[in-house]
């Protein structure tokens, strides 16, 4: 009964498409117009990707962090490792270069030899003021050198904040206004005023000056998606048509298809716009990915159009064919592909949700462009000359046809074995898979700033800040001498993990404010004794300036003070292992029944993110298995037929996971993707070979044997031409500067590539062998749908 419905339905659609013509094109030239004009919502990111939800504790504790002490990635850092620098004229420019960025508008403050304060004691005032090292502008060498000379010997203040004192790397901190540092005003910032102040001060000092912090890094980074977009775009589209036009040597056909997904890709811009979505490292991939699927579906509806012009040459059958036969396959191959994509919107992440309710919406657009645009427009053309047939009889195709016959007519063991094998090798090599939670990893890695990283990981220890925020639990408790005493300790055992920069706290500015008691020398850089400190808070009470120094190392109660280190780029296991040390060292020093201690930081909630995304994604996965394997049950209404008809899927993605072990890729947001993504694609396959196949058990009378070869022969050569377009579309995302998303690319093709195989190699045999429990009429006589219904003999 289903059947019939299904039957009777598709070839209403056909008749209702191909009578109705010029109105559909209408519709549609109207839909693309109206999501054109939703392009202007598109929105780049200017955040970081947030992995874990809003509700998540770890987010939670951060949050409460910058409510506290505000924006902590707003810091631009610049640094010069060059004797160069000492120069009168290159000091010089290097200080007037601090100046030029104070002045504009979207900084808040910079901190540098040239604008930087020494806290000295004015005994009759009896309070700390701040007098600036540089006065005038230098002369000569010599004072060039009693200025570096103070920098490096009395002003420990400074150490690791502006200066390496081991190799005398100088650096400025530039710190962006809070306001605008999530916004377009900071991109503009950067491309449009900072760059170009570097580029002059290199230009005329000859000098290499090092940039990093997170606004410079995530300005570049955004602009590489931005770049890489039109690159993935126009590399889709001229990879996937030259194949095209390689199988069907036809210029129309190859047009046509390349309109059909040209309007995809305008498409998929207009629901990013529509729906008010950043377009991210994720989304960024959509379009292209949108060309990758959209051409597969144009070659089995062309294929078919083209077999039934050399069947019986009447255009109007062919046409009505193609759609009531291919549109009920390809729209549940459709389907599948995106299933895979929408389980990701079941994922508390928002950056996945995005990007998983975008493809799946627009994967469901893609077909009902191909299903109406491709018979509409053939149509009004006349029927495909002699020439474009050729194809259909390629000698090579039917040599590789022949070969997967030959393979598994008389090599059914050696491939049984060879997949056992496949198998076994792949389990070791998931053993060997680590998990990666690291902020730069998937930058571009021949990218200027991602050498400049390195160097100040080198010379400062990371970038990556964490935080430890301590509450006291009772007003001013931050600055009683215990409290302080506490907090140096654990900022000594801070400086024992190698991973971590020296830490950065109030302790710092107690100890210069004893300094500068003792009139500036260094060897009192210390904290005070009990007698001392009543002194030393005489004196920074009546200071204002010590005041406002204060106010970013503790909060306006003195209640919460902020511990900051920075971390190196480090794997997730040796994150963890770190977070681990640095819990234990806390709860040592603090205890818990008087301190209330947070850790966090982008660094940590990044990490904590990746490894919930990679929980989320393994629970997608696992959903997206479920759903087509209902799917399949629905169709074949058997518990055997969906086994056999999943091996073939999840070997290729135990294969894929075991050759990331031996190669050392990490699981990461990215390359997690890979799994559930070509999963949703290679099951495709699986559904025209079975539904081929049960097709030619009715016509051979049950025949087994003769089913498998007729459904190889007759499904070999649309498989073999969608895989191989889909690898090399997929293949062009590892043209990616992106350590993620070429790693995707590269990885999905070869899945895919895998996948094909087993789909034409492996399932033939495995019903082959398993004929007798498996492929009989009991579970095959009745489908509930039938995905290639029976051709008319009209």
């Amino acid at each position: 009964m289903i059947n019939k419905i299904s039957k009777g339905f598709w070839k209403k659609t056909a008749r209702i498409i191909l009578r109705n013509r010029i109105i559909i094109l209408l519709i549609l030239l109207g839909i693309t117009v109206f999501l054109a004009m939703q392009w202007k919502n598109m929105r780049f990111t200017f955040t970081e990707a947030n992995l874990l939800p809003d509700h998540h504790p770890v987010n939670v504790e951060y949050n409460k962090f910058l409510d506290t002490f505000g924006e902590e990635g707003n810091l631009i850092i610049i640094a010069v490792k060059d004797s160069n620098l000492f120069t009168p004229e290159n000091f010089n420019e290097w200080n007037k270069l601090s100046k030029q960025l104070q002045a504009k508008p979207e900084v808040d403050a910079v901190i540098s030899t040239e604008s930087l304060q020494k806290l000295v004691k004015n005994t009759e005032k009896h309070q700390f003021e701040l007098e600036p090292l540089i006065k005038n502008e230098l002369k000569n060498k010599a004072e060039v050198d009693s200025i570096k000379d103070e920098l490096f010997l009395k002003l420990p203040f400074y150490e690791s904040l502006l200066f390496n004192k081991k190799t005398h790397t100088i650096r400025t901190a530039i710190y962006i206004d809070k306001e605008i540092v999530n916004t377009s005003v900071r991109k503009d910032f950067v491309i449009n005023d900072f760059e170009p102040l570097i580029d002059d001060f290199e230009a005329k000092t000859g000098l290499d000056v090092k940039v990093s912090g997170m606004p410079y890094i995530r300005t570049l980074n955004s602009q590489s998606i931005i770049d890489e977009i039109s690159m993935f775009i126009g590399a889709a589209l001229g990879v996937t048509s030259l194949i095209f036009f390689f199988f069907f040597r036809s210029f129309r056909a190859t047009f046509i298809s390349m309109i059909v997904v040209i309007i995809g890709v305008m498409w998929a811009f207009g629901i990013l716009g529509l729906l008010h979505y950043e377009i991210t490292v994720l989304t960024a991939l959509i379009p292209p990915l949108i060309i990758v699927i959209g051409i597969p579906n144009c070659i089995f509806l062309i294929n078919k159009y083209q077999q039934e012009v050399q069947k019986h040459g009447n255009q109007a059958k062919s046409l009505q064919r193609v759609i009531s036969n291919v549109g009920n396959a390809t729209l549940m191959t459709n389907i599948t592909t995106a299933a895979g994509f929408a389980t990701f919107i079941i994922t508390e992440s928002k950056l996945l949700k995005e990007f998983g309710i975008v493809a799946s919406l627009n994967i469901f657009a893609i077909f009902v462009l191909s299903l109406l645009i491709i018979p509409i427009i053939y149509s009004f053309m006349p029927l495909p000359k002699t020439k474009h047939l050729k194809h259909l009889n390629t000698k090579w195709i039917n040599t590789f046809v022949g070969w997967m016959e030959n393979s598994v007519r008389n090599h059914r063991i050696a491939v049984f074995i060879i997949s056992l094998i496949a198998l076994i090798g792949s389990i070791i090599g998931i053993y060997q898979i680590r998990i990666s939670g690291s902020l730069i990893e998937d930058m571009p890695q021949d990218a200027a700033f991602f050498d400049d990283i390195r160097f100040f990981e080198k010379e400062f220890d990371g970038i990556l800040p964490v935080e430890i925020m301590v509450d006291t639990k009772r007003k001013n408790g931050v600055l009683k001498l215990t409290t302080l005493r506490r907090m140096e300790e654990l900022e000594t055992l801070i400086k024992e993990i190698p991973e971590l920069s020296d830490p950065i706290s109030v302790t710092n500015l107690v100890k210069y404010s004893k300094q500068a008691y003792y009139n500036g020398n260094p060897n009192y850089y210390q904290l005070p004794n009990n007698q001392e400190n009543t002194f030393i808070l005489s004196y920074a009470k009546k200071s204002a300036n010590n005041a406002d120094l204060l106010k970013s190392f503790v909060d306006s109660t003195g209640q919460i003070a902020r511990i900051t280190t920075f971390m190196q780029d480090i794997g997730t296991d040796k994150m963890e292992g770190i977070e681990a040390d640095l819990w234990k060292k806390i709860h040592k020093v603090l205890p818990q029944d008087r301190y209330d201690v947070t850790l966090t930081g982008k660094a940590l909630v990044f990490m904590k993110g990746t490894k919930y995304l990679v929980k989320n994604l393994v629970m997608s996965l696992a959903l997206a298995i479920f759903l087509i394997s209902l799917f399949m049950a629905y169709m074949f209404r058997s518990f055997k037929m969906i086994i056999v008809s999943l091996i073939p899927n999840i070997l290729p993605l135990i294969i894929t996971a075991g050759m990331m072990g031996f190669l050392g890729i990490p699981i990461k947001p990215s390359t997690i993707l890979v799994f559930s993504v070509a999963f949703g694609i290679s099951v495709d396959d699986t559904i025209h070979f079975l539904a081929k196949y049960r097709q030619e058990l009715t016509k051979s009378h049950w025949n087994i044997r003769k089913s498998v070869y007729n459904a190889l022969r007759e499904t070999g050569v649309s498989m073999f031409y969608t895989s191989i377009v889909l690898f090399f579309g997929f293949s062009v995302f590892m043209l990616s500067s992106f350590g993620g998303t070429k790693a995707l690319g590269g990885l999905v093709s070869f899945t895919l590539l895998i996948a094909m195989l087993a789909n034409l190699i492996l399932l033939p045999a495995l019903l082959l062998a398993l004929e007798r429990n498996i492929a009989n009429k009991q579970v095959l006589k009745k489908p509930n749908i039938d995905v290639l219904p029976k051709s008319s003999k009209e």
